[in-house]
């Protein structure tokens, strides 16, 4: 029943207890009529027995056969009466009407026990026997004789005889069946009467409830517009007003979502094509609208010009004032350019500190007078932070598009290659991107020097030099900071500060960094097999912020140190103090890392950032190098002299060891010792020489330095 629906468990409910009670009525009223017409037809055979001894008592004693035989032929004339017989005492039958062959049913007079009428029941037969007395009348002396009806009945002397009497029970049976059929019909239309009963209280029910099925498929379709029937009665009504509700609240719940899903996906949409620092339209989208340009300019020979913008004094205040001030000044400088541009132009923000102007419909000339405009405002404007004022310069690269203008990336390469050329020129300053008639571009020196450092690892045009970092005091450990060179076609050599800037630029310092790791370990392999490594030979080596920033520089770091079996407490990486902070979070994991199997790490150019005591306390290094720019000057300058002291003091405190960079002349060299710094390094200790000049490899002897 677990499957059935409503309306046929209401069926089956209403049904059961009619069946039940119709069935019980019937065997109850085919019973009590059975038994009333058999005992009907008993009171009629026992009466009819009782009535036929005393009528055949004069001819039975006369042996009157006739008159017998009209009164048993009388008596057998009556329905339901098969046979009557007389007979006497001995048994010979003196009279019988009817089937004499149900002779053999007759009860035995042998077997009366008394006066009275007997009854045998056969199955479909009643056999009535009565005795027939012969009867005298009784002297009133003797006894008072009963009286029956106000008469004397004579008393009773002795029996001549019996009466038998067989009655049939066919019409009993006949209207047993009668009855039967009449109950099974009254338990029939009993039966459909309730089943039309429970089937109209199951449509009440069931269609009650199809109404609010039909409202929940409407719902499940997503219709939440639907009405209930709430003056529905009863358990029917509840539910009703509940679904009703509940279509409301989510008809609510969806309206909420819709407004929420348009908000997201106005917000997504908004974050996708706009940068979220200065709400300027991003990369992405301004590549998109850039390619509208290119297409207009080779497809209707439209002109118009992209200008790349690269702030000057960006890292200044970045690195001194912290990130947040560097943040803040994006966005000012973002809301000031865009109130200088034409609502048909396009600003953007394509990272960092590059910002891209892209004019429509503008020819070169004019776009070379809004650049200006553009760079003579951001030379009047003024950042302020916490009571600090900076002025901000920029670089601006000019590119135009027209017919010849390949492709977006070109496009974009020229403006950045143009932009570069700007700085390299000094700054502050615009540059026009030109493409000469042979079609070959110029390309900025920011932009060549990719190629050169690129031919330069590919050839192995790169080589190390060494420069010696000397103990002031009773230092044992001894440095040498391995130095980077890039050889020239004609054998000049570049110092980095010539190609690390374009190097960091397009993503190459992870590169040279392996370069440099890998020959810098190679060189040590050489000193330890040439035995010209004792416990206090260090080999220092820098690590730019991209390098830290590679999740694969410590498998590297192994594979290197397994290589050439270089004992990793005899490596000190130095890391500027910009990376560092930058990119802490990395940066304290390859520490850490690195640290744990023996390394030791320095801080490079400590001191040039206003965080710089703020984040010593959080990275684990070894040492400090006090930046160069207080060091050179310290003797005549004071402000200078009290920074190298106080950062030398900090690093003490701190248990870190102290390097002073651009050691020039002997006076400096006597500063520091003064001030117990702890190194010195710079060209008056020992400018920067080849491996096998600084360790004359070819003596294999160590050599001392020149203090």
């Amino acid at each position: 029943m677990k499957c059935w629906s409503i309306k046929w468990l209401v069926l089956a409910l209403a049904m059961m207890p009619a069946a039940a009670l119709a069935i019980l009525l019937a065997i109850l009223f085919t019973d009590s009529r059975i038994h009333d017409a058999e005992l009907e037809l008993r009171e009629r055979g026992q009466s009819i027995a009782a009535l036929l001894g005393p009528a055949a008592e004069n001819a039975l004693l006369n042996r009157d056969h006739q008159s017998l035989l009209a009164l048993v032929d009388s008596i057998s004339k009556r329905a339901d009466i098969t046979l009557v017989a007389i007979a006497d005492t001995e048994g010979e039958l003196l009279a019988a009407s009817g089937d004499t062959t149900l002779l053999k049913l007759q009860n035995n007079p042998k077997n009366h026990n008394g006066p009275g009428v007997t009854v045998v029941d056969h199955d479909d037969m009643l056999v009535f026997s009565a005795p027939i007395y012969q009867s005298e009348s009784v002297p009133e002396y003797r006894t008072s004789p009963p009286i029956n009806n106000g008469k004397r009945n004579p008393a009773r002397i002795s029996i001549v005889g019996w009466v038998n009497v067989m009655v049939t029970k066919a019409h009993i049976l006949q209207r047993r069946d009668q009855i039967l059929y009449g109950g099974f019909i009254v338990s029939l239309l009993v039966l459909i009467g309730a089943a039309l009963l429970a089937i109209r209280a199951g449509k009440l029910i069931t269609r009650a409830i199809d109404r609010l099925l039909g409202v929940v498929r409407e719902i499940e379709h997503g219709n939440l517009d639907v009405q209930t029937d709430t003056h529905a009665g009863g358990e029917i009504g509840v539910l009703a007003t509940k679904i009703g509700g509940m279509a409301a609240a989510l008809k609510s719940a969806q309206e909420t979502m819709r407004e929420k899903v348009d908000a997201a996906t106005k917000q997504l949409s908004y974050q996708a094509s706009h940068d979220m620092l200065t709400g300027l339209i991003n990369r992405h989208e301004f590549e998109i609208r850039l390619e509208h340009a290119v297409s207009s300019a080779q497809e209707h020979g439209a002109t118009h010009a992209l200008c790349f913008l690269d702030l000057d004094q960006f890292k200044t205040v970045n690195d001194s004032c912290g990130h947040e001030a560097g943040d803040q000044l994006l966005r000012q400088l973002g809301h000031h350019l865009k109130n200088k541009i034409r609502d048909r132009d396009t600003l953007a923000r394509l990272g960092g500190d590059e910002f891209a102007f892209l004019l429509s419909n503008c020819c070169v000339e004019n776009a070379i007078e809004v650049a200006r405009e553009l760079l003579a405002s951001i030379q009047g404007f003024r950042f302020s932070w916490q009571g600090k004022s900076f002025v901000v310069g920029c670089s601006i690269g000019l590119v135009p598009i027209n017919r010849r203008s390949e492709n977006v990336a070109t496009v974009l390469s020229n403006a950045d290659a143009a932009c570069y050329a700007a700085k390299d020129l000094g700054g502050n300053r615009i540059y026009v991107f030109q493409v000469p008639e042979d079609g070959i571009g110029v390309r900025p020196a920011g932009t060549s020097w990719v190629t050169r450092i690129n031919q330069a690892l590919e050839n192995n045009r790169f080589r190390l030099v060494y420069q010696p970092i000397v103990p002031l005091g009773n230092n044992q450990s001894r440095y040498y900071e391995a130095l980077l060179r890039m050889v020239q076609d004609n054998g000049d050599e570049v110092l980095p500060l010539a190609f690390i800037p374009a190097a960091e630029r397009y993503n190459l310092m992870p590169a040279i960094d392996r370069w440099v790791i890998e020959r810098a370990f190679a060189d040590y392999r050489r000193l330890m097999d040439a035995g010209l490594t004792r416990g206090d030979c260090m080999f220092s080596i820098n690590l730019s912020g991209a390098s830290i920033c590679d999740e694969k520089l410590p498998k590297f770091l192994e594979y290197q140190f397994s290589t050439y079996q270089v004992p990793p407490q005899r490596i000190c990486f130095e890391i500027t103090e910009t990376a560092a902070v930058t990119n802490l979070t990395q940066a304290l994991s390859v520490l850490q890392q690195q640290k744990r199997i023996g390394c030791r790490f320095m801080l490079d150019d400590f001191g040039s950032g206003l965080s710089s005591f703020t984040y010593l306390k959080n990275l684990p290094v070894d040492g400090i190098k006090i930046d160069g720019a207080f060091v050179k000057d310290m003797v005549n300058n004071g402000m200078d002299a009290a920074m190298v002291e106080a950062i030398n003091n900090i690093g003490h405190v701190m248990g870190l060891s102290t390097v002073a960079e651009y050691v020039e002349d002997q006076a400096i060299m006597q500063k520091l010792g003064e001030l117990k710094v702890d190194y010195a390094q710079g060209h008056w200790v020992r400018a920067p020489a080849p491996l096998e000049e600084c360790f004359n490899l070819g003596h294999k002897e160590r050599i001392g330095f020149h203090v």
